[in-house]
């Protein structure tokens, strides 16, 4: 059987697709931002063997509120509120097991938001952690720094 590599095919997609979603509002730009880091996290779960995770609204709303309050200033940038938003999440999505959370500022693009985390060894463990769900929420500030909240969990 022989394998091709589709890795140029995906590259071509991308950067059409990012052609496209440029002259997108800015809400449409966040959610293709969301849906690119999605799928650059899972082509790095794949490469390391992993299975892919999937989105649920209940953790995009809490990861989106989440970037909301660190771009308004309502939180410092980090993980304030993390035991309360995985609390919130682990009540409505059963059975849970485990939770993590990555958040980054100031990435322009999804392949920069996800490098950074993917060379920062807490931020890749979340990542390659044994997680089934996930939710990303991002939101600028007045400046239109971005802010990026991740959340992963554990489904079974």
């Amino acid at each position: 059987m022989k394998r091709t590599n589709r890795l140029p095919i995906f590259l071509l997609i991308l950067l059409i697709y990012i052609a496209v979603c440029s002259a997108l509002p800015v809400h449409a730009q966040d959610n293709s931002m969301k849906k690119e880091i999605l799928i650059y996290i899972n082509q790095h779960r794949k490469d390391m063997g992993l299975q892919p995770l999937k989105t649920n609204s209940i953790i995009e709303d809490e990861a989106l509120t989440h970037s909301n309050n660190m771009a308004k200033g309502r939180v410092p940038f980090g993980h304030d509120g993390f035991d309360d938003r995985m609390g919130r999440i682990m009540k409505q999505i059963k059975p849970s097991h485990a939770a993590a959370e990555n958040v980054a500022e100031g990435a322009k693009t999804a392949r920069e938001v996800v490098d950074i985390w993917l060379h920062s060894p807490g931020h890749r463990k979340n990542i390659e952690g044994n997680y089934t769900l996930t939710g990303i929420g991002i939101a600028a500030d007045r400046n239109g720094k971005l802010f990026f909240t991740q959340i992963f969990i554990l489904n079974k």
